[in-house]
């Protein structure tokens, strides 16, 4: 059985939902396998600065923080947000965790919402490879020899498979939750859900 969680790590919902998708994971990863797939949402001609959608963001954030809990940093509130000149794209974070999974898989999950946390909370730049050198770091792996396999085309190619792959899926939002099981793909959640909601979900698929 494998369970795949489609996100961006530019989703808003997405960063909600890091806490939730960590402890389901934590809950069920003895019996699941877990893939994290990057889905694009910030691509082609969305990608530009910042400062084109704060007015949506400046309000949007905080239906997530009602919602979900979880809080935007000030880092990124006043030194991205206002500031307006951040490029905003999925592509290098994308990259950064095709990357990341090649060497650790298991921790794909909790790489995911690290990344969105140091976007959401911390206020790195998309576009800052340095940044993901530094929290690749944190999980044992050499910044430098991250940023440079982060540079090669492969793995440019492979963060594009993988929206190719998610858009396979039919996945138009994110978050979505899809789980593979004798054959079929049950999708479990389509955007932000709490966990006692997913974990329901999950087991009336298993029935």
């Amino acid at each position: 059985m494998k369970l795949i969680y489609v996100y961006d790590a530019l989703c808003g919902w997405c960063y909600g939902f890091s806490p939730v998708i960590t402890e389901f994971h934590q809950n069920h990863e003895e019996e699941l396998d877990f893939e994290v797939l990057s889905g694009g949402m910030i691509t082609g001609s969305r990608i530009g600065p910042i400062g084109e959608v704060a007015g949506y963001i400046s309000k949007a954030y905080k239906d997530v923080e009602r919602a979900t809990g979880v809080t935007f940093g000030q880092s990124f509130l006043e030194d991205i947000l206002e500031e307006g000149s951040a490029v905003f794209t999925s592509i290098p974070p994308a990259i950064a965790l095709t990357v990341f999974k090649q060497h650790q898989p298991g921790q794909a999950v909790a790489f995911a919402a690290r990344l969105q946390k140091a976007i959401y909370y911390d206020g790195i730049e998309p576009v800052d490879y340095e940044a993901y050198g530094e929290l690749a770091a944190e999980f044992g792996l050499e910044p430098s020899s991250f940023v440079a396999e982060m540079k090669q085309n492969e793995n440019l190619q492979r963060a594009r498979e993988e929206f190719r792959r998610a858009s396979g899926f039919g996945v138009t939002g994110f978050p979505t939750v899809l789980l593979q099981h004798n054959g079929q793909t049950t999708v479990l959640a389509r955007g932000y859900m709490p966990l006692p909601r997913l974990e329901a979900a999950y087991q009336q698929a298993m029935e």
